[in-house]
């Protein structure tokens, strides 16, 4: 995960923010995952018990149950290994070639494809995205005019997360496209950096008009074949591979297993499955000169573009928090770009339901860090790559789990306070203005599609898809929705002349009642 904005006090859990931290800071990357240390300028002595102790501390702390580590430096594998269980209360180890999902880490594949078609004229970074997508649309004529393809890779499209359009949606890539392009845009366009999953996705259709070929098959074909990435799959991996499995803290903080979130359908913004042994290679790959085993898959000038920073982060809330060595932040293409202790880092992370993954590369040192986790929500894998990171290049100890841990406590008092503020300025007789039945109803928007508004017991309920949660009232004709990927996301009704409430505004968006 970053900070990524999040829109109307809302925070989600999933994409790229403290988010995929806490994804989870107040929304994606959540949501992304966050950030790393980096490189000291002598590389100290690689001892295997060295680094398996720091591993076993880590997943110790954090509660982890199983990790898989690669570890590369120079143009060598130096150490590959898998810990702990792949599921709780089975039998099996992780090891080296543990597939695990690695959700947002995809989108750095992606972006790789697309610079091998560039360099190949089958396409620009440039290149308007309808020019290759003709039904790709943003609800900002500005925007919509002008968004090309890099806007999408780098996040500036002016439209933020909206997670609901892709957590468990039960749309297909193409229709959840067609709604992200009517989101209102909350911020203009090329102006900030927001992480959306969704419209990240658009650059598969891309890949796919501009190649002839399926985004799966230019994945395979392009990287995972040459790369000798043998385990890898575009989508959740057919049977007969070693899974590990997803687990998360229940409410009282015990580990469980949990559903598996599987992905079956190819999405360039996060499908990917992998093992350590196979992201190894990737690493490496990226840490070279665009070569593999003495053949050229691309130049370096076009892999040094993705490394490239394209979009500012600022360094505010979480992200200053967890970034104390660290002056500027920004994403390239695919990877944020930022410094620390004067050097130059590479990272990105990834998250889906219970699962954590992380790259980390640090070019003038030549070392890339690859950790895949089992576990939901957890800092671990950032604690982890700092600590792993100060060790191989030599540089002071810092504690990273306390440190972090220390962070995730403070960042959780923070939302307390802000959760209690936003109550306590409630005024004792700002009652909504009409009684509760007149406010139940279906309501329309043209990218969220239908949302019911029930009247039960009493109270009142927000229905879309497979959520039926309470509303909280907050003051007069504002209420909150509170669900796993939202919290204390303000709904206000718009009360017209004739006392009906037909609008309501919902993450930045009018939903309108629909007639009878």
């Amino acid at each position: 995960m970053l900070t990524p904005a999040c829109d109307n006090n809302a925070t989600f859990a999933q994409g790229t923010c403290w988010c995929e931290y806490e994804e989870t800071m107040p929304r994606l990357l959540l949501f992304i995952g966050m950030l790393i240390a980096a490189p000291g300028l002598h590389a100290q002595e690689f001892r295997a018990r060295d680094i398996d102790n720091i591993v076993r501390d880590a997943l110790k702390h954090w509660q982890v149950p199983g990790a898989a580590l690669a570890i590369v430096r120079g143009k060598e594998v130096l150490y590959v290994q898998g810990y702990g269980d792949k599921e709780l209360d089975k039998a099996g180890p992780v090891t080296p070639d543990t597939v695990f999902p690695i959700g947002s880490c995809t989108k750095s594949f992606t972006c790789l494809a697309v610079a091998q078609l560039a360099e190949q004229g089958k396409l620009s970074w440039d290149d308007p995205v309808r020019k290759y997508v003709p039904y790709f649309r943003l609800a900002d004529p500005f925007a919509d005019a002008g968004v090309a393809l890099r806007d999408l890779a780098c996040h500036r499209t002016g439209v933020s997360a909206h997670d609901l359009l892709w957590y468990k949606a039960p749309w297909p890539l193409k229709e959840r496209l067609r709604r992200a392009g009517r989101l209102l845009p909350d911020a203009p366009f090329r102006t900030r950096f927001q992480y959306q999953v969704v419209l990240f996705g658009a650059l598969g259709p891309a890949l796919e008009s501009a190649s002839g070929s399926r985004w799966q098959d230019v994945i395979q074909e392009r990287i995972f074949d040459p790369l000798e990435m043998k385990n890898a799959s575009p989508v959740f991996p057919t049977a007969g591979r070693d899974l590990a499995g997803p687990h998360r803290k229940s409410s009282t903080g015990k580990v469980e297993k949990i559903a598996r979130y599987q992905q079956d359908e190819p999405d360039a913004a996060g499908s990917i499955h992998a093992s350590a042994r196979d992201l190894a290679n990737y690493l490496l790959f990226h840490l070279g000169d665009g070569a593999w085993n003495g053949k050229r898959l691309m130049q370096q000038e076009s892999l040094a573009e993705l490394h490239s920073p394209h979009m500012v982060l600022r360094k505010e809330g979480a992200a200053a928090l967890v970034n104390p060595d660290t002056l500027l932040l920004t994403y390239g293409l695919g990877w944020i770009v930022q410094d620390y202790r004067g050097q130059l880092l590479l990272m990105h992370g990834g998250a889906i339901d219970g699962f954590r993954s992380h790259f980390t590369l640090v070019p003038k040192a030549k070392l890339g860090i690859v950790l895949l986790n089992n576990l939901d929500h957890t800092p671990m894998n950032l604690a982890l790559s700092n600590a792993l990171v100060d060790h191989l290049l030599g540089l002071p100890a810092k504690g990273w789990d306390k440190f972090l841990s220390g962070v995730h406590d403070a960042l959780e008092a923070q939302e307390k306070e802000r959760a209690k503020a936003l109550r306590d300025r409630r005024k004792p007789n700002a009652k909504p203005l009409l009684g509760l039945p007149a406010y139940a109803g279906k309501f329309d928007n043209p990218a969220y599609g239908t949302m019911e508004i029930a009247h039960k017991m009493g109270k009142l309920y927000w229905r879309y898809r497979h959520w039926d949660v309470p509303l909280e009232h907050l003051e007069e004709e504002v209420f909150l929705v509170n669900n796993e990927l939202l919290t204390d996301a303000p709904l206000e009704f718009q009360i017209s002349r004739l006392k009906t409430a037909d609008v309501f505004l919902f993450l930045g968006n009018p939903f309108q009642r629909q007639l009878r």
